[in-house]
C-alpha cells in the first residue's frame, strides 16, 4: 500500500514538472512567432494542450512566467560554465540565450518585461566576469577592493555591449567585433593583474 502510494505520488510530481516544462516550451515557441503583447494565457494553454487551471497552478500570471523563464535560462548558463579562459568567452555566455532564441529574446527585450531581461544580462555578466577574474587572480596577492573595481569595470563592459546589441536589434556581429576589440587590447588584462599583484 505504501509503495503504491509512493509511486502514485512520484508520478504526480513528474506530471506537474512536465506540465511546467510544457508551459515554458510553448511560451518560447509563441515568443519566436510574435511579440509578448500578442501572447495570452489562452494561447499558451492551447499550444500545449492543457487547461487554464493547469497554467494558474504554476503561474499567477504571464509576467511571473516570463520571470521564471529568464531566471531558469540564467541558472542554466551559470551552471554550464565553471570557469572562463578569455573575456570573449564571458561575452559568449552572456548572449547565449539571445543567439539561441533570437526572435524570442528581441520580443522580450522590446516588451514591458525589458527590465527583467536587462536584470538577466546584469546577473549573467556579474557571474561570468567574477569567475573569469577569480581564476586569473588565483594565487595572486591582490587587494580585494582593487579586484572588485576591476570586476565592476569588465562586468559593465560586457553588460553594456550586450544591451546595446539588443537595442540595435542584434543586427551587428557582436562576437566578431568584441573579438577584434580584444585583439587590439591584447595583453592588457594580464599586465593589469601583474601591476595589481606588484602593489
Amino acid at each position: 500500500m505504501a509503495a503504491s502510494f509512493y509511486i502514485a505520488r512520484q508520478r504526480s510530481i513528474i506530471f506537474v514538472m512536465d506540465t511546467k516544462m510544457m508551459i515554458k516550451a510553448a511560451f518560447l515557441e509563441l515568443l519566436e512567432e510574435r511579440p509578448l503583447s500578442q501572447i495570452t494565457v489562452k494561447d499558451i494553454v492551447s499550444q500545449c494542450g492543457i487547461n487554464r487551471n493547469s497554467f494558474y497552478y504554476h503561474y499567477a500570471d504571464l509576467p511571473s512566467l516570463v520571470e521564471d523563464v529568464i531566471t531558469e535560462e540564467a541558472d542554466k548558463i551559470m551552471a554550464k560554465y565553471e570557469t572562463f579562459d578569455t573575456i570573449e568567452q564571458c561575452l559568449d555566455a552572456v548572449i547565449e540565450f539571445s543567439l539561441s532564441h533570437r526572435k524570442a529574446a528581441l520580443h522580450l527585450f522590446n516588451s514591458n518585461s525589458q527590465d527583467v531581461f536587462v536584470h538577466y544580462f546584469m546577473q549573467i555578466s556579474d557571474s561570468v566576469i567574477r569567475r573569469y577574474f577569480d581564476e586569473l587572480c588565483k594565487d595572486r596577492d591582490i587587494d580585494p577592493e582593487d579586484k572588485e573595481i576591476v570586476i565592476h569595470f569588465y562586468k559593465c563592459l560586457v553588460f553594456g555591449q550586450a544591451v546595446d546589441w539588443m537595442r540595435n536589434g542584434m543586427t551587428n556581429d557582436l562576437q566578431h567585433q568584441f573579438r577584434r576589440f580584444c585583439e587590439f587590447n591584447k595583453g592588457s588584462i594580464a599586465e593589469m593583474i601583474d601591476r595589481l599583484t606588484a602593489q
